[in-house]
């Protein structure tokens, strides 16, 4: 009984990722270029925001 509701979702699930597959479609040379910048910029202001907080606590209670 379980088996058989846990094989009916497997399928179901690799139906929907199928469906997926089919929509998406590579991206060309100028969107593939905005996506790495965007993500760099992304991943940058994190590392500044991290950097920002550890300034603090070392400023707050000193060395490490």
């Amino acid at each position: 009984m379980e088996s058989d509701t846990l094989t009916k979702k497997v399928r179901i699930f690799i139906k929907e990722c199928g469906r997926v597959l089919k929509v998406t479609k590579k991206p060309n040379k100028a969107e593939f270029k905005t996506i790495v910048k965007v993500s760099a910029l992304g991943m940058a202001i994190i590392g500044l925001i991290g950097f920002l907080v550890l300034l603090t606590k070392q400023s707050i209670f000193g060395g490490f």
